[in-house]
């Protein structure tokens, strides 16, 4: 069984650079959500020259729209939503600055590429338990587009959030990875 391996936000050319597809990860500090209108919104605002409403640099974001919170609670559910919606604007938002993904699913050869250049992580959330994943979340406030609703990005204050490296700085890819080894399997 692999280490898990901790690390604080926000990510750096360093702590990126160190990490593996496959590796297991506990994630702790400042997150962002942003989904796909979130995320057009802020490639229409960098290609129109705008200031953005947030900075980018050493931001990690995880691609998710929690649901409203009960009483007494500041979040509810929050779980990844497939990633590749987000792909037409990675390469931007990782041009600007970001350092981290979270979501689920496989990433376009573009993103994988703008990965590799910008040494940027992308990690995997587990999909389909978004009201255990909501346990890790310990604050959450709006960051920006708060006339998005529940869509807004918001900044979430995350402990311990459990995560696996998807796609790693060297280009290496925890999907085809594994497809490699599972052909290799069945052939034996």
């Amino acid at each position: 069984m692999k280490n898990i391996i901790r690390i604080n936000t926000p990510l750096t050319d360093k702590v990126c650079d160190e990490l593996n597809a496959g590796d297991m990860v506990l994630l702790s500090g400042e997150v962002l959500t942003g989904r796909d209108v979130a995320h057009r919104k802020l490639f229409e605002a960098i290609l129109r020259g705008d200031k953005l409403p947030i900075n980018l640099e050493g931001e990690t974001i995880f691609y998710a729209a929690p649901t409203p919170p009960r009483p007494g609670r500041f979040i509810g559910s929050v779980g990844p939503t497939t990633s590749y919606r987000m792909d037409k604007y990675s390469p931007k938002l990782m041009e600007m600055g970001l350092k981290g993904m979270i979501g689920k699913g496989k990433r376009s050869p573009e993103v994988i590429d703008a990965i590799k250049r910008f040494k940027v992580v992308y990690f995997g959330a587990i999909g389909g338990v978004a009201a255990l994943t909501a346990r890790y979340v310990k604050k959450s406030v709006v960051a920006a587009y708060d006339d998005l609703g529940p869509e807004a990005m918001l900044r979430l204050e995350v402990l311990d959030f459990p995560l696996v490296v998807l796609n790693d700085t060297k280009g290496r890819d925890l999907y085809e990875d594994a497809a490699k080894k599972y052909m290799i399997n069945l052939s034996e």
